[in-house]
């Protein structure tokens, strides 16, 4: 009894936060302000560079008729939980990245898949075009009663060691920190030892030597310092990805005025140009603060690019296959993203 009632009690207050918050939003001067939340410390580079460019384009454009109140550093509630914040109207505007919600985005994990592109803009605007008007729009976002508004991908993820490599052979048997997924796949295909370990304890898992390496991009090597301690690093591959979502729920979205829609659906656009390509812009400065610590780039040989294409390829095959047997259309999403990457140049 005891339970039920608690229950109650929690649906009611989420009720009555929602119903506070609409009634907020429609002010009766007219004045429309959104609630937007993600879990990004205050002054990240995805939030300035997506959402918080997105939201001075729509306040601009109304001519101050739209404005918004920012969350950043999950103060409304956890990475995770944002998804399901939106939907209930607790917030209007949240971020959702497929990477804490494989779950929910499964179609969306594509974009993280490794081998698909290097460049932030080339995997940022094609998966924006699936998930904007495309094949993820309507076979995954809509059925979640969910519109992306502006979104970006990370450049791709490189292999970065404690000691020399020049080849995959000098890579074979490392110990290498993944997050597991997709990334766990890719190291066991290039004879490679996954560990998985919490972003936070990857500074002290490189200096005691319980890993040999990580998979990241260079700004997280340098935002977590770990150039430190790993001093080679590869150039131009994609052993992973990661896709920054910021949604509204189609509930949401239908309630705002027709004129308000069009401002906030063509700013999308915009800002998620502007995010890729300050992406793209950051990496190759990355690349030089890198070099200056002392950090050693190491070019492929042809036949070793060659041979992780052919194992990147068979571990997006084995993705799309698995969604397939779930009765989910992974062989369909992946060749429209593949296709959509040859558009873009790769």
């Amino acid at each position: 009894m005891k339970i039920k009632h608690g229950f109650r009690w929690l649906l009611a207050c989420t009720w009555l936060v929602s119903a506070i918050g609409f009634v907020f939003a429609q002010d009766p001067g007219g004045k429309i302000v959104l609630r937007v939340a993600d879990s990004f410390p205050a002054g990240h580079y995805i939030a300035e560079q997506a959402v918080k460019h997105w939201m001075n384009q729509v306040r601009q454009a109304s001519g101050g008729m739209v404005d918004f109140e920012y969350y950043p550093a999950e103060q409304l509630g956890k990475a995770k939980d944002l998804l399901d914040l939106t939907l209930a109207g607790t917030i209007d505007i949240g971020y959702a990245s497929p990477s804490y919600i494989s779950d929910r985005f499964p179609l969306s994990t594509v974009a993280e898949l490794p081998g698909g592109f290097t460049a932030s803009c080339t995997g940022t605007l094609a998966y924006w075009k699936l998930a904007r008007d495309g094949v993820i729009a309507q076979k995954e976002m809509a059925p979640l009663g969910v519109r992306l508004l502006v979104t970006m991908a990370i450049p791709g993820y490189q292999l970065n060691t404690r000691s020399r490599f020049e080849s995959l052979k000098d890579l074979e048997g490392m110990k290498i920190r993944t997050a597991g997924g997709a990334m766990d796949a890719t190291m066991r295909r290039l004879k490679m030892v996954p560990i998985r370990i919490p972003g936070p304890e990857m500074y002290e898992a490189a200096s005691r030597g319980t890993v040999d390496g990580v998979i990241l991009p260079w700004a997280s090597v340098l935002a977590y310092k770990l150039d430190e301690h790993v001093k080679y690093t590869t150039v131009g591959e994609n052993f992973s990805g990661y896709i920054a979502n910021y949604i509204i729920s189609e509930a949401r979205w239908k309630k705002l005025p027709e004129r308000v829609r069009k401002l906030m659906w063509d700013a999308g656009e915009a800002s998620t140009r502007n995010a890729c390509g300050f992406a793209d812009r950051a990496n190759e400065a990355d690349r030089d603060r890198l070099k200056q610590r002392g950090m050693h780039f190491v070019q492929l040989s042809a036949a070793d690019r060659k041979q992780i294409e052919t194992q990147l390829a068979t571990v997006a095959n084995d993705w799309a296959e698995s969604l397939d047997k779930r009765g989910k259309p992974g062989t369909e999403v992946l060749k429209a993203f593949r296709a959509a990457l040859a558009q873009e140049g790769r």
